[in-house]
């Protein structure tokens, strides 16, 4: 059960109109790597999570996402509140009001036009929110280091979105939001690693013979770059592209097996469908083609 509270997790403190930074802003709000997304992601993981505390952590952090949905839907449409009222009381000429939400190179146009200065559920872009941005995949070890790549990428939207403005209660709203996002990759780092034996994902175990193999696939007379990722120390490390084919011991060729009647008809088929190597056909586009020895300018020819 959900209650809203009036009162936002943080105080937004917005300086002065600017439509510009609230479209960037969207980026957050609708966007992949936005707060809809994440809090989306945890409550999916934490109505079907087994363990009491996990579970309890992500619909945690699930339903603070929803406030920082909130604290950036206001920074959204308190950037954009000046812009609404001139726009829906038409006080400019059309001509300024044109400028006004298209200058500067910004893409405000989105908020002022379709949503009347409003959040939307879109990125900067103006592509729609997605479910398809939800990757959980129902097993514990692997969505907690999900959670912790989107926790990564979502601090990084946010350190750039604070180096897109100097309105000071702006940028202290989003570096509180980019904080938060530290906090949240720590509870996730903490749960992962509370796991015994949480590497790798599952309960199936590799198979031995390629656990520990690195294929040198990076052709070429310079040696490979060297790190703990192919270290031998750590890997066996298999180079030249002949040494990494057929790498199980067969001939690296696929078979299957047919029925007798199944193989008939696959033969069948190749024989109806077989090209034949000794024709030399007359294409549509060479029946098509200019004489380009008929063409007075070069250029024309080469533009048709």
């Amino acid at each position: 059960m959900f209650a809203h509270n009036k009162r936002l997790q943080y105080t937004v403190r917005v300086s002065e109109t600017n439509p510009g930074l609230a479209n960037l802003m969207l980026e957050q709000f609708g966007g992949p790597q936005g707060e809809l997304a994440a809090a989306m992601r945890y409550f999916l993981q934490g109505i079907s999570e087994e363990d009491p505390g996990r579970k309890d952590m992500l619909l945690d952090i699930a339903t603070e996402e929803l406030s920082h949905l909130e604290v950036i839907g206001t920074i959204v449409a308190m950037l954009n509140r000046g812009a609404k009222g001139r726009l829906a009381e038409g006080v400019d000429t059309e001509a300024e009001m044109y400028r006004r939400i298209t200058g500067a190179g910004n893409d405000s146009h989105l908020t002022q036009i379709l949503y009347g200065g409003g959040p939307a559920l879109v990125n900067s872009a103006g592509v729609p929110w997605t479910a398809a941005y939800i990757d959980t995949i129902g097993e514990p070890t692997a969505d907690l280091r999900s959670n912790i790549a989107a926790e990564s990428r979502a601090k990084i939207v946010y350190e750039r979105l604070i180096h897109c403005t100097d309105d000071p209660g702006v940028k202290d709203a989003l570096t509180f939001l980019m904080t938060r996002e530290i906090a949240h990759q720590k509870s996730f780092e903490k749960a992962l690693y509370s796991i015994e034996g949480n590497f790798p994902a599952g309960k199936l175990p590799g198979d031995p013979r390629f656990t520990s193999v690195y294929f040198d696939l990076s052709q070429g007379d310079v040696a490979p770059a060297p790190g703990p990722w192919n270290a031998p120390e750590h890997f066996e490390v298999v180079s030249g592209m002949e040494q990494a084919l057929a790498v199980d011991g067969g001939t690296g060729l696929p078979t299957s097996g047919l029925t007798p009647e199944e193989a008939d008809l696959v033969t069948a088929m190749a024989l109806r469908t077989a090209s034949d190597p000794d024709a030399d056909p007359t294409t549509g586009a060479e029946l098509g083609a200019r004489d380009p020895s008929q063409v007075s300018d070069p250029g024309i020819s080469r533009a048709m």
